[in-house]
């Protein structure tokens, strides 16, 4: 393959796969993401080519611009690596640049990685589902650009199960008043996973209604319902019991 779409994962570089590692080894070149953390950065051969197109406040490459670097690198015959935070295909725009790669004719695969929207709730010791107290969960983006249509939060509010909110730290206050006037209680659990996996992970903890004043920080991965309560890490005893009362009230 001549362009390979691979996940980083959720910023553990032990939560790489081997697949992507090999990748990252062999390659020419490698494009890559803001999010992506300095372990995994530091997998990539010495004679690899760095190129960084990461977004960040104020600045970044236009996923246009990434999509046509990545044709004109995969022409140049290289191996080429995009390095994408978390799995290329959730709000990664991995589709984005596989259709352009398509589109000229090139060969590309694509290599999942772990979504944050697992590992970070997992990392918090987070269960995104358990039996007798949410039976599915849905991920979605709390970030739209201008001229794309708003999420429909109050509809959302009624699915139920486990709401996984990615990209949403800035709009977190419009989002809980939204699912609040769509159903759910005040008092929902909530946890913000901030830098999930990596040696600077923090967790804030609140209930939905204080979501808009909690202090949380980009990047972060939000969890609203009831297993937001949970804490089942070695440390996280208290939480734990607090979770069990919420099964037995189910």
């Amino acid at each position: 393959m001549s362009v390979a779409l691979v996940g980083a994962g959720p910023g553990d570089p032990d939560l790489l796969t081997l697949k992507a590692a090999r990748l990252l080894a062999a390659a020419d070149v490698v494009v890559h993401d803001a999010l992506v953390g300095d372990g995994v950065l530091a997998l990539i051969a010495e004679s690899a080519e760095r190129i960084d197109v990461g977004k960040r406040p104020g600045r970044g490459a236009s996923q246009e611009l990434i999509s046509a670097l990545l044709v004109e690198l995969g022409r140049q015959g290289k191996r080429v690596v995009r390095l994408k935070g978390g799995d290329p295909f959730v709000f990664g725009r991995g589709g984005e640049e596989a259709l352009a790669l398509r589109e000229a004719g090139l060969e590309f695969e694509a290599v999942p990685g772990i979504t944050s929207s697992i590992a970070a709730p997992a990392a918090a010791g987070i269960p995104v589902t358990h039996r007798s107290v949410s039976p599915a969960f849905t991920v979605v983006t709390g970030h739209r650009r201008p001229g794309e249509p708003n999420i429909d939060w109050r509809s959302l509010a009624k699915v139920g199960g486990t709401i996984i909110i990615l990209m949403g730290v800035a709009h977190r206050a419009a989002i809980a008043a939204e699912l609040i006037t769509g159903g759910l209680a005040p008092d929902t659990p909530v946890a913000a996973i901030q830098r999930a996996t990596t040696d600077k992970q923090e967790v804030v903890r609140c209930n939905l209604a204080d979501l808009g004043h909690a202090a949380v920080e980009s990047p972060a991965t939000i969890v609203v319902g009831a297993v937001a309560a949970f804490d089942l890490t070695a440390v996280g005893t208290l939480r734990a019991n607090q979770a069990q009362q919420v099964i037995a009230a189910t």
